[in-house]
């Protein structure tokens, strides 16, 4: 078993474990509440029908119909249209951000068609946004954690210069130099804290909540997860209506933003993690005769044994046979190691016009695709950016 297929086991597992221990957690936090309250309305349900002498069944059948009714958007409280221009404008918005509150949801046949073909096109250009954000976002980062390490180099008595001739004498200072995934992790949680919490002084008094509901509403709502059991702005008359509507928005775009690109940075760190916990397992993948070649900060085996001959091309080993017969892709693969996200990123590269040189041996991100992609060309292409100016 090689390296990645020891780190997609692992992570499996791992999820598995974590999805059992949840579920156990949550079974223990909210099983006896559950009880308590089918107890408490079995009782409620009892005391109605004996008071007002009630048909339980006709009394069951008006409850079911207020469900339907409820599924349209009829609530006991007066709350404001679901299906206006500006109930519906919020129900795409929850649709194309994948948080889908599920307190509004199409009726008609015609709606549920149309939401299909619309939320496949909004769903993808919404993810595209938002990687668009992370790209700038961890550029601004890398460009201020970068100036805060050339003003403590500055400080310290050492020359920052611009030109690459003169650049010797600080190359072990700034060629060195890398920000860190552990600054960026930091820095965006706690731009996402600020904006929680900003965001639960302002729901707390416009909808009645308690401060720990209105942070919990923003995890939910933020991180796309979207229950629906609170839904901010959907009461009928708030005071500056208008306004609270706008920040509503901002809020929700804002922490959307920031939780999506502190999922991904957690991510690299559970990779980095994984790769750490599969070194140390004994784990047997490589090559009795092979040779190791450093791509992307990473080692790439080939065995000699099964290619005759090859060529480095842009820091790939392409082997072939001395015959000169056509290997398939997939022989291609198992005789030189190269993995599909390597392939993706060569891929990539011919599409923007050539290959970028390769600085993740400096920054500290390393491997990826999408969004994690994303953040590795950026922190690479700023660092260097910087560094040669």
């Amino acid at each position: 078993m090689n390296e990645d297929n020891a780190r997609f086991c692992l992570l499996a597992g791992l999820i598995l474990l974590y999805l059992l221990c949840g579920a156990a957690i949550f079974s223990a936090l909210e099983h006896p509440f559950e009880l308590r309250a089918r107890r408490l309305w079995k009782q409620q349900l009892d005391n109605f029908t004996q008071r007002y002498r009630v048909n339980l069944g006709a009394l069951h059948t008006l409850l079911r119909q207020y469900e339907e009714a409820n599924g349209a958007g009829i609530r006991v409280d007066v709350l404001r249209p679901r299906w206006d221009f500006s109930g519906a404008f919020y129900f795409v918005g929850t649709v194309v951000s994948t948080i889908g509150f599920g307190m509004t949801t199409p009726a008609t046949i015609a709606g549920k068609i149309f939401l299909i073909f619309y939320g496949l096109i909004g769903c993808a250009a919404t993810i595209l946004f938002f990687n668009l954000f992370l790209e700038r976002i961890i550029t601004m980062l890398a460009y201020i954690m970068r100036w805060c390490h050339e003003r403590r180099l500055r400080c310290a008595g050492v020359g920052v210069v611009s030109s690459r001739e003169e650049s010797s004498g600080e190359e072990d200072s700034l060629e060195g130099w890398k920000p860190s995934v552990y600054y960026v992790m930091l820095i965006l949680g706690v731009a996402s804290v600020v904006i929680a919490c900003s965001a639960s002084t302002l729901y707390s008094p416009m909808e009645n909540w308690s401060y720990v509901d209105s942070l919990y509403f923003c995890f939910v709502a933020f991180s796309t997860i979207g229950f629906g059991d609170l839904v901010s702005s959907q009461r009928q008359q708030y005071e500056s209506q208008e306004a609270y509507r706008l920040g509503n928005c901002i809020f929700i775009l804002m922490g959307v933003c920031c939780i999506y690109s502190l999922f991904n940075v957690i991510s690299i760190i559970i990779k980095q993690t994984l790769t750490w916990i599969v070194g140390k397992l004994p784990i047997s993948s490589h090559c009795p005769a092979g040779r190791h070649r450093y791509m992307d900060g990473s080692v790439e085996t080939v065995c000699d044994s099964e290619t005759d001959a090859g060529a480095v091309a842009d820091g790939v080993y392409v082997g072939r046979r001395l015959s000169g017969e056509m290997i398939s892709v997939n022989e291609f693969m198992v005789s030189n190691k190269v993995s599909l996200a390597l392939l993706q990123k060569q891929l990539s590269e011919t599409a923007h016009q050539g290959p970028r040189q390769s600085y993740s041996h400096q920054n500290g991100f390393s491997g990826g695709v999408g969004a994690l992609a994303i953040m590795n060309n950026r922190l690479q292409e700023t660092s260097v950016d910087r560094l040669h100016k």
